[in-house]
Formats: C-alpha cells, structure tokens, sequence
C-alpha cells in the first residue's frame, strides 16, 4: 500500500531562516478546544491557555534573533506574528547584528524550527501538569503567511486582535466540524 505524501504548505524555494514577518496559525490536535472558552466575545484562558501565553512569550529567550508581535490564543489554536530580525539591541542597548555571529555560537533556525520547539515546549509542559506524557497537544503542521508590508501587517494585527469577536464564524470553531 502506497500513501501519498502530503505536500508542504511552505513556499518552494523561500529561506525561511532569513529577517522577515510570518503570520503563523497553530491548532491543537483534532481542534480540540483546550485552552479555554470564548465568553461574551473574549478569550478566557485555562491554565493551559496561560501555559502557551508564557511559552510563546519565551521563544525570543532561546532564538535571541526573534521579536513577536501580535498574537491571540483562542480555545482550540494560536495565531501570531513572528519576526526574524537582523539585528537586534543587546542588553547594554546596543545594535548587534546577528548574522555576523561566529560560527561556534548558537545557530540561526528557521521559522519551522522555531515553532517546532514552541510546540514541543508547551506540549511537555501540558502533558507535566495532566500527567500525560508523550500525548500530542498539536496538529502536526503548521499554516504560515510571509508578511510582505505594512498594510499586510497592520491587517494581519487587526485580525489577530478581532479574531475572539468572529469566533462563531471561525473556521476552527468546532461547531463547523462537529455536526451542530
């Protein structure tokens, strides 16, 4: 029996190690809402929901060269902004640029690199605190958008602070899937 390979939803060719903006959408595994409930069109978080907020705030303390921007943890996914810098202040506020880095010091990884580690972190610290461990928190992929300017961005900003507001209209809501 053959089965055919799923194609990646990466764009063929793009070096996505390089200095830019990506959109990135990350759902739970079966879109199962485990982060916490859409009341009176806002997010109220769970402990894990406050378990992704914190581990996705510390991405930037392990790739010393990414910044985020906007994000929103809803029940059953994450959206947010990931920006892959050149340069970056160091802590004296000075300018260091992070791609004349010497070769022994740690290694600039790409963005799937970068939300791997995010997904592995946050699924061990869930699967600690529900005595689960080893059980998959996370669809295996992950959807990403280059952002190409600042309208793209500031649209993409709106969007991710509005996305509570459209939650019954929401793609991942499990109403669209579930049969009600």
């Amino acid at each position: 029996m053959q089965f055919e390979r799923k194609s990646s939803p990466r764009l063929k060719g793009y070096d996505y190690s390089q200095p830019g903006a990506y959109f990135v959408t990350i759902c739970t595994l079966k879109r199962m809402c485990i982060f916490g409930k859409i009341i009176e069109d806002r997010m109220v978080m769970n402990s894990l929901g406050d378990i992704i907020c914190h581990t996705w705030k510390d991405i930037p303390n392990h790739y010393p060269y990414v910044t985020l921007d906007k994000f929103i943890i809803m029940p059953n996914h994450i959206h947010g902004i990931v920006m892959l810098l050149e340069n970056r202040r160091d802590s004296r506020d000075r300018f260091v640029n992070l791609s004349l880095r010497k070769s022994h010091e740690r290694k600039r990884h790409g963005l799937s690199e970068i939300i791997r580690g995010f997904k592995t972190w946050s699924a061990r610290r869930i699967n600690q605190i529900q005595n689960t461990t080893g059980t998959s928190v996370w669809q295996r992929s992950f959807y990403d958008h280059i952002i190409r300017d600042d309208d793209d961005l500031n649209r993409i900003r709106s969007y991710i602070v509005e996305n509570p507001l459209m939650w019954d209209q929401d793609r991942n809501n499990p109403k669209f899937f579930s049969g009600e």
